[in-house]
């Protein structure tokens, strides 16, 4: 018995030799660095390891789920989405907010023009606009949102009937005229304008916070060419040039050699632009001038671009069917993802080239 007790205490000893105990003794401090670095850089970790944070009390801190950055006051606003639309003619601007939003979608509309849905949930703003009408474009992008609450100055009797039946909360200006004011020193049509409290408030409704429609990363490991410029040419009105500032590590946006300023003089900047090529017809909706309304096709896939952080990404877009987030690919299938802040969403015609201005690759 003594002999047997003997070599089994031999062999316990022996799992624990010096080159064992520093081989765990490096695993520890190989795991301890890691453990601090993703404690840092919370984005940067793996699910499994943020999984494992959450599970002892260090999970990442809320963030706002249409922008990636961290919730005002510690939490996610318990509210819905909010879709503001807003005009880009040049007799609009300058436009008031548009800063403010979460996210902006530049989305094509009749004789070349070209118009905004400012889209708000952890953003907010005491002056919205101008507000002009819908387009049949907009329920069908903003039902990625989940709960939306829609502000627009109305709309033919077909984008009134697709707002009800994609579920959007209609809140347009004869549905809730309080919520609208009109500014004595515009000329009307371009003198409508709002607020993000008013609106939500003539919702009353209380919904959801919206899902994420982006995944966000601090930084892009992947594929990406140099971008300094990129010119978007809808047309003459809607030219539009978003350039890279090293400086405030932004996009800043243009039409042609002019800056596109707002209300406050500030002018009009992104974290990310998205630029989502798109098939555009004609459809049977005709404005009083004679011209279609542009059908634009929201489902299926088309080319992409990403830029981000001084960077253009190529990819591709897919959305299976209305009820589906619009996802992000590059050509080998990975999800791109956005730096936290606000997001530009550019729905460019396939008609219309996406020109990369002195490009340099990396």
């Amino acid at each position: 018995m003594r002999a047997r007790t003997s070599g089994r205490r031999s062999r316990t000893r022996a799992r624990f030799t010096p080159r064992a105990k520093a081989f765990v003794l490096g695993a520890v401090v190989v795991t301890g660095a890691a453990v601090g670095y993703f404690t840092l850089f919370p984005g940067r970790a793996p699910a499994f390891v943020r999984d494992a944070f959450s599970s002892v009390g260090l999970a990442d801190p809320p963030t706002c789920p249409l922008t990636g950055v961290a919730a005002p006051q510690g939490a996610v606003p318990e509210r819905p989405t909010l879709a503001i639309k807003v005009e880009n003619s040049p007799e609009s601007r300058p436009q008031a907010s548009l800063n403010d939003a979460d996210i902006v979608v530049e989305e094509p509309v009749e004789g070349g023009y070209t118009r905004f849905i400012a889209i708000f949930h952890c953003g907010r703003s005491d002056r919205v606009g101008p507000v002009r009408s819908g387009r049949m474009t907009d329920p069908a992008y903003l039902r990625q949102f989940g709960d939306v609450v829609f502000g627009y100055a109305g709309g033919v009797s077909a984008v009134k009937t697709a707002v009800e039946r994609a579920g959007l909360v209609d809140v347009n200006y004869i549905v809730a005229a309080d919520a609208y004011t009109r500014d004595a020193s515009r000329s009307a049509p371009h003198d409508l304008f709002t607020t993000t409290a008013a609106l939500w408030r003539a919702a009353d409704k209380t919904g959801d916070a919206p899902p994420p429609v982006f995944a966000y990363s601090d930084a892009w490991d992947g594929k990406a060419r140099r971008a300094r410029t990129v010119h978007l040419p809808y047309s003459g009105v809607s030219d539009v040039y978003w350039a890279w500032s090293q400086r405030d590590e932004t996009w800043l946006r243009s039409h042609g050699p002019t800056p596109h300023t707002l209300e406050d003089g500030s002018q009009v900047a992104a974290t990310n632009v998205v630029i989502q090529v798109v098939e555009v017809t004609d459809s049977r909706i005709i404005d009083a001038a004679g011209n279609a309304s542009p059908d634009v096709e929201l489902t299926g896939s088309g080319r992409a671009y990403v830029l981000r952080d001084g960077g253009m990404i190529a990819g591709r877009w897919e959305r299976e069917s209305l009820g589906d987030v619009t996802r992000f690919l590059t050509r080998d299938g990975a999800e791109i993802t956005l730096a936290p802040g606000r997001t530009w969403v550019q729905l460019v015609p396939s008609t219309v080239s996406v020109e990369r201005v002195t490009p340099t690759d990396t």
